[in-house]
């Protein structure tokens, strides 16, 4: 029995963690198949971006405790991770706009897997948690990587060392998700955003993805070239044309940020 689901409709790809009874946590089968689901989207060029969510009212609980058994060796361990960092590389990489719907809990690698998504959107029961100190492990899955990134240094050693919840507001506020949302409206607006970003320019997309994730190992004069080589390569575009006569018939853009209506 599969532990995810996955549907396609109009470009739009709708990735669901599936195993509500263990709050979805990440298994060792779940982790394969999402790793297959996502290589298989990004060979399929009818996908232009993704939403990532949990079924049951959480996002992911984090490592599935119970297929992990006893203590286990430390080349096991390696192993395991190895694939979970794949599946890490694989969300983080996507080269289409990823959106993930978190509602209820992302704890521990579910967290990390939020953090991969381009936009998180939360309903108001989203918590966060890196619970990792609570049982004497460490920040896996990228935490010690993405989370700094988003937050800052000191903060992200407070929520690392805490291992406190944080709550669907503050994540907001301290840039781990862009809005927060009731329930219902959490999902409309996460579909909505996710259907926006689709409208983009693929490559111009890619490419300012890559630009992004690479600006903070980058120095300047690296960064303006790898500016200049994209901006070469989107300047060739169809897509360019067609938008630059849309603006001379003075019609609307293909590509528009969703406008946020209030709850």
């Amino acid at each position: 029995m599969s532990s995810i689901e996955l549907c396609i409709e109009d470009g739009l790809a709708r990735l669901t963690l599936a195993s509500p009874e263990r709050k979805n946590a990440l298994s060792t089968a779940m982790v394969a198949e999402l790793i297959d689901a996502l290589t298989g989207l990004r060979r399929n060029p009818e996908v232009r971006a993704l939403l990532l969510s949990g079924a049951g009212g959480a996002f992911c609980s984090g490592g599935d405790v119970s297929s992990m058994g006893g203590t286990p060796e430390a080349g096991a361990v390696r192993m395991r991770m190895a694939e979970t960092n794949r599946l890490l590389a694989a969300l983080a990489d996507f080269d289409r706009p990823v959106v993930a719907l978190v509602d209820g809990v992302a704890y521990g690698a579910g967290f990390s897997l939020a953090l991969a998504a381009d936009f998180v959107i939360a309903s108001e029961r989203a918590r966060f948690c890196m619970a990792f100190a609570r049982i004497g492990l460490v920040p896996d899955l990228a935490a010690s990587w993405l989370l700094p990134r988003l937050v800052g240094m000191q903060r992200a050693r407070e929520i690392i060392y805490s291992a406190r919840e944080i709550g669907a507001a503050e994540a907001v506020q301290l840039g781990i998700a862009l809005e927060r949302h009731d329930g219902g409206r959490a999902i409309e607006r996460a579909e909505e955003l996710a259907r926006a970003l689709a409208q983009m320019s693929p490559p111009a997309f890619a490419m300012s993805k890559r630009l992004l994730a690479r600006s903070f190992e980058n120095d300047l004069a690296t960064q303006l070239d790898a500016e200049a080589a994209a901006q070469a390569v989107a300047l060739t575009s169809g897509y360019v044309k067609e938008a630059s006569a849309r603006f001379l018939r003075k019609e609307a853009p293909q590509y528009q940020w969703p406008s946020r209506r209030d709850d």
